[in-house]
C-alpha cells in the first residue's frame, strides 16, 4: 500500500520558536527506507475563510495590507481559529469582527491545507447567506476596508491578477462552482 510505504515516522521533535500565532518546530524522522532526515513546519490552529453573499449576488470583500508582502491585498474575511473554538464559530466571528455582518446559513463548502510541504494549517471555507448588517468588531491591531463586489466581477479579478491570496481565489471559485449547481454539497 502506497500510504504505508511513503509514511514518516516522528524520532525527534524540537521547539523553535514560539509566536502570538505560529509555533516552528524542528523534526527529525525516519523514512520509510530506514534513512533520516529533518523536517521544519509550522504549527498553524487552523482558520476559517468566508464568502458572504448578498441576496444579489454581490459579495463582501476587504482590503487589508499584509505586511510579509508590503502590500494592500483584497480578500475575504478570514480568521485563525481560537482555542476551543470550531471552524464555523470562527467564521461567525470573523463575519461580524471584519464586515460587521451576521448570517442565518452558514454552508460549509470544503477544507484546504494551503501550504502542505511547511505548514499544519487547514482553512474551512464556508458561504454565508441571509447577511444582516450589524456593526463590525475589528481586532485592535486590525485595519481592513470592507467593500461590496459581484461575485462574476471577483471572479474576473483572479484572472486579471487583481486578487492574488490563495484561499480568497480557492473559496469565490468554490463558492461560485456551488451557486451554479456544478458542486453540492
Amino acid at each position: 500500500m502506497a500510504e504505508r510505504r511513503l509514511r514518516e515516522k516522528k524520532v525527534t521533535s524540537r521547539s523553535v520558536f514560539k509566536g502570538k500565532l505560529l509555533d516552528v518546530y524542528s523534526d527529525e524522522v525516519q523514512l520509510s527506507d530506514g534513512s533520516q532526515t529533518i523536517r521544519e513546519y509550522i504549527r498553524h490552529p487552523g482558520a476559517a475563510v468566508i464568502v458572504p453573499l448578498l441576496d444579489d449576488n454581490r459579495i463582501i470583500m476587504v482590503r487589508q495590507f499584509r505586511y510579509p508582502i508590503g502590500a494592500v491585498m483584497v480578500e475575504l474575511p478570514a480568521g485563525k481559529l481560537d482555542p476551543g473554538e470550531s471552524s464555523e464559530e470562527t467564521a461567525r466571528r470573523e463575519l461580524l469582527e471584519e464586515v460587521g455582518c451576521t448570517a442565518d446559513e452558514y454552508l460549509r463548502l470544503g477544507r484546504m491545507h494551503p501550504c502542505i510541504g511547511y505548514s499544519t494549517e487547514q482553512i474551512d471555507v464556508f458561504l454565508a447567506r441571509s447577511l444582516r448588517h450589524q456593526k463590525n468588531n475589528l481586532d485592535e491591531d486590525e485595519q481592513l476596508e470592507p467593500f461590496e463586489l459581484p461575485l462574476a466581477e471577483a471572479v474576473e479579478w483572479i484572472r486579471q491578477g487583481r486578487i492574488t491570496d490563495a484561499k480568497t481565489i480557492i473559496a469565490l471559485y468554490w463558492a461560485e462552482r456551488y451557486l451554479n449547481g456544478e458542486w453540492g454539497n
